[in-house]
């Protein structure tokens, strides 16, 4: 039989050629190699490896074969190799002599135990690869604060306490709101705009067993109606033209496990109306271009500035899905309907300005927020806080008057007038703009009109206006008084007046403090 032939059935032959000859590739592919024993000691490294010797302190190998290795390569894993018996792949060496890319392996002997192990010096020119590394380091950088940020917007910035209102219309939002939050099921959050519909939203999601999942805000009305299927339901990887090809999931997906709030509900089109009650029913979407559907679980809160109602008998809005979210209704007061609120709001967002702007909150004194009062705010609270965050620039003063509030509201003044007229006419409850400054709420109880005899007149029989704006308070203070038992705070409530403003009237007029009861609560 050949040589050849031989050589090849002796396996042990082969492997040990083999090993050599892969010894030996390594050995000039790599930048140095070292041996040591099981006990950790030096035992052989090549030609490359020695010329580290010098920057290590030692003048010929001589000097370092048979000594641990750590007296003689500072920072090495060697030893924790030998011990362990697991090989460290890669990894960067630094030590007075330079910074490397090294492995280390272990050696074994024919029944698997540990002898020894081998390092190998990959790459010695590290230095040059150290911008590269900052690099990548600051990317993983960027990359966590991305997705840390992404977090933080995914959580919900508002809880109850920022529905700010003690008046019984907000409180009963709150507390239908709080009730809701216990429960899982759909939400339909009706009010006008700016009454802070996303706001309870929030404080819903964060009351409830889903405050640490996502919460996903969409406003249907202003994504584009050729969008709306792929933002909702997402896209499959290549379902058309110009997609992504690791497609992309939708909000549903984003919102499982969360919350999912719908605002401006009654502006999605009737078709995708269709899929969007399926998703509810089934908790099941459908991607844009799948075949494919996938389970979620996402508790849908809906919001509307407009009456869903009158969509549906408009043939506007499905009422299949209508019934689907009418599940918990809340509707949201206005600023109109509560304007026993405005003084507590007032408070609360000039110190959210001052804390965005960074300087020191500005108080509003009582004329200025008698005249607030009146004002129709068909934005509701989101325009008060436009009003009290301009007058804030404009104005230099630390406390807000009623010529503050002119520079951004010009009309202030028209309203006022109205209103003095409408005290004049003695027609309390003549709507928003009717109403006297302050007045408790649009259905307040109505003043009694002032005794013509308690109204003064001049020597040739005639009242002059403020006599008569004078007399018709006094009445009306003298009847509130009389009518709640002396009860000052029940006679402001039922004026429909702040309680110090009833004490500076009581003062303009000590007869009616004279002789009205001591009870002052």
């Amino acid at each position: 039989m050949p040589r050849s032939l031989d050589a090849f059935h002796d396996s042990d032959r082969v492997l040990r050629l083999a090993a050599e000859t892969f010894f030996d590739h390594l050995s000039e592919m790599c930048e140095g190699i070292l041996v040591v024993d099981k006990s950790a000691r030096i035992v052989w490294v090549n030609d490359r490896w020695q010329r580290n010797i010098a920057s290590l302190g030692f003048s010929n190998a001589d000097e370092i074969i048979g000594r641990p290795v750590e007296e003689v390569v500072p920072n090495t894993l060697m030893r924790h190799v030998v011990e362990t018996g697991k090989p460290i792949l890669l990894d960067i060496l630094e030590n007075k002599a330079g910074t490397y890319l090294v492995s280390r392996f272990p050696l074994h002997d024919e029944s698997g135990q540990v002898i020894g192990a081998v390092g190998l010096i990959l790459y010695d020119q590290i230095e040059t690869l150290k911008p590269l590394f900052g690099k990548m380091g600051r990317l993983q950088s960027e990359l966590a604060q991305a997705q840390k940020e992404l977090a933080r917007q995914r959580r919900t910035r508002y809880t109850f306490s920022n529905f700010v209102g003690n008046s019984e219309r907000a409180l009963e939002v709150k507390s239908r709101a709080r009730r809701a939050a216990v429960l899982n099921t759909t939400v339909l959050l009706l009010g006008e705009t700016g009454t802070g519909k996303e706001l309870v939203a929030q404080a819903i999601h964060a009351a409830s067993t889903r405050a640490r999942h996502p919460f996903i805000a969409v406003n249907v009305a202003a994504i584009p109606e050729t969008l709306l299927e792929a933002e909702f339901f997402g896209v499959a990887p290549g379902a058309y033209t110009g997609a992504d090809r690791r497609g992309r999931d939708g909000k549903f997906k984003l919102a499982d496990g969360g919350t999912l709030f719908l605002d401006e509900i009654g502006d999605m089109p009737l078709a995708l109306q269709a899929k969007l009650l399926r998703a509810l029913q089934e908790r099941e979407v459908e991607p844009l271009g799948s075949n494919a559907v996938s389970r979620v679980d996402a508790r849908v809160i809906a919001a509307s500035s407009v009456d869903l109602a009158t969509l549906v008998a408009d043939g506007r809005f499905r009422s299949d899905l209508y019934y689907r979210l009418n599940v918990l209704p809340i509707r949201l007061p206005s600023l109109r309907e509560r304007p026993e609120d405005l003084e507590a709001l007032c408070e609360h967002l000039l110190e959210q300005i001052a804390l965005e702007h960074e300087m020191l909150p500005k108080e509003i004194d009582r004329e200025a927020l008698e005249a607030l009062a009146a004002m129709p705010w068909p934005g509701n609270v989101r325009e008060l806080r436009n009003v009290l965050e301009r007058a804030c620039s404009l104005w230099d003063g630390m406390r807000l008057t009623i010529e503050a509030l002119r520079e951004v509201v010009p009309e202030i003044d028209a309203v006022a007038v109205r209103q003095e007229t409408a005290v004049l006419r003695g027609s309390p409850g003549a709507g928003v703009e009717g109403r006297p400054v302050g007045s408790r709420a649009i259905d307040a109880p109505a003043v009694p009109p002032a005794d013509p005899s308690a109204i003064g007149e001049t020597h040739d029989g005639a009242a002059t206006l403020p006599e008569r704006i004078a007399a018709l308070e006094r009445a009306a203070i003298r009847e509130a008084l009389r009518a709640t038992g002396g009860n000052r705070v029940q006679a402001a409530r039922r004026l429909g007046i702040a309680r110090a403003t009833l004490y500076q009237k009581l003062a303009e007029f000590p007869e009616l403090a004279e002789g009205a009861p001591g009870r002052a609560a």
